[in-house]
């Protein structure tokens, strides 16, 4: 294939890496431009839902993730107030989906595999510590500008995925507005060494609470844990780890043997690039939406754009297709993000992190111990995240 075939896809996370490896798989010469010098390991997603392991499996990724990972069917809603516990399992998918399980899972691990994978292909290259500052395209093609390791670099490709985050460069030089609010909170990541089972939390809990309101998740298969909680931006960033002791002191009384491994803090988002194609480039990912992470949606949701994408351009990149396919992507990936994706994630975001009323949240407790009682109505919730991917854009050769 000729540069005008082949693709740059911007960003090493594990949406632009999963975009490469269908690419190289297909045949298309890929170039990975990463402005860190490796993959980025701090705490951020860690569940992937069973609607996107067919898409892992299809690539050859998820028999290597589940070795790493673990599969798991258990989950849990607590109300702190109370203690009330309702527990509920996906083994109501089991004769309805080829994998009736989540994956758990560090997006940096993920990410790792996939570029191992990526390696094997002659066609396709990662270049790091390589920082994408502006574009031009024309009509058989993007010019790159970046700054490398050792000075300005200059790159061309046929066309360009910016898979490079909600800050994203190429969103950016595009000139898109991102459209949508971000929170009035702070959310903090943190990965602990503490068996959180030993206080009744369930592998995956969603502790209901107002103030304390957190998503306690299994993170290895050892004793690592990943609990997700908020607080106010009034409370200086800087000063986090002196804070964490007393949160931990509350929804574990009486651990004192707890190791803060990692955290991070973020602001969150619920956002979208006002378009996803322009011209020759094409956003994914968090470069073209953005979203808060009650219910492990936005990973999943760049998983589908990938997934979506790297068929179509694969296709439009042999000739095979006319790149109108490309506009189908980019006005259904974002229609899915804003009439699915964000949306539940406002609501879980609300129902775990934000309710005062007591009568809302009975209506919700109501709500919720139906998926502990009544399969039909567990089903219906779990099939949310299946209306999150887009049907093939191409037919199968």
């Amino acid at each position: 294939m000729a540069v005008a075939d082949s693709v740059a896809v911007v960003g090493a996370g594990p949406v632009g890496l999963i975009a490469a490896l269908g690419l190289a798989q297909a045949g298309v010469p890929v170039t990975v431009i990463e402005r860190e010098s490796q993959i980025v390991a701090s705490p951020r997603a860690i569940t992937y839902h069973w609607s996107a392991l067919e898409g892992l499996s299809r690539l050859g990724l998820l028999e290597e993730a589940l070795g790493i990972g673990f599969a798991k069917q258990d989950y849990s809603f607590l109300n702190f107030a109370t203690g009330e516990q309702i527990n509920y399992s996906l083994g109501v998918l089991e004769g309805r989906a080829p994998f009736p399980f989540n994956l758990h899972l560090g997006q940096d691990r993920l990410a790792e595999i996939a570029l191992r994978r990526l390696q094997q292909y002659p066609h396709a290259e990662v270049r790091w510590s390589t920082n994408v500052r502006e574009l031009t395209q024309d009509g058989s093609g993007v010019a790159l500008h970046a700054e490398g390791p050792e000075g300005p670099v200059d790159l061309r490709a046929g066309w360009v995925v910016g898979a490079d985050g909600a800050a994203s460069a190429v969103r950016k030089a595009l000139g898109l507005e991102f459209e949508g609010i971000t929170w009035p909170k702070r959310f903090i990541a943190s990965n602990v060494r503490y068996d959180f089972s030993k206080h009744g939390y369930a592998r995956t809990t969603f502790l209901i609470d107002s103030t304390y309101g957190a998503i306690i998740v299994k993170l290895d298969k050892g004793d690592l844990w990943r609990c997700t909680y908020s607080e106010s931006l009034e409370l200086a960033e800087e000063s986090i780890s002196e804070r964490m002791p007393a949160y931990f002191d509350v929804i574990l009384p009486g651990a004192r043997d707890i190791e803060v491994d990692a955290f991070a803090a973020y602001r969150m988002h619920q956002r979208a690039a006002e378009r996803f194609r322009v011209g020759r480039v094409l956003l994914a990912g968090d470069a073209a939406h953005a979203t808060n992470p009650s219910g492990a949606y936005g990973l999943t949701s760049g998983l589908f754009d990938a997934f979506a994408l790297y068929d179509a351009l694969a296709a439009v990149a042999r000739g095979d297709v006319d790149d109108t396919v490309l506009d189908r992507y980019a006005m259904e990936r974002r229609r899915i993000f804003l009439e699915i994706v964000s949306p539940a994630a406002v609501e879980t975001k609300r129902l775990i992190f934000d309710t005062t009323d007591p009568q809302q949240r009975d209506a919700d407790l109501v709500r919720l111990r139906r998926l502990a009682t009544e399969p039909d109505v567990l089903l219906e919730r779990l099939m949310l995240t299946a209306r999150m991917r887009s049907e093939p854009l191409v037919l199968a050769s």
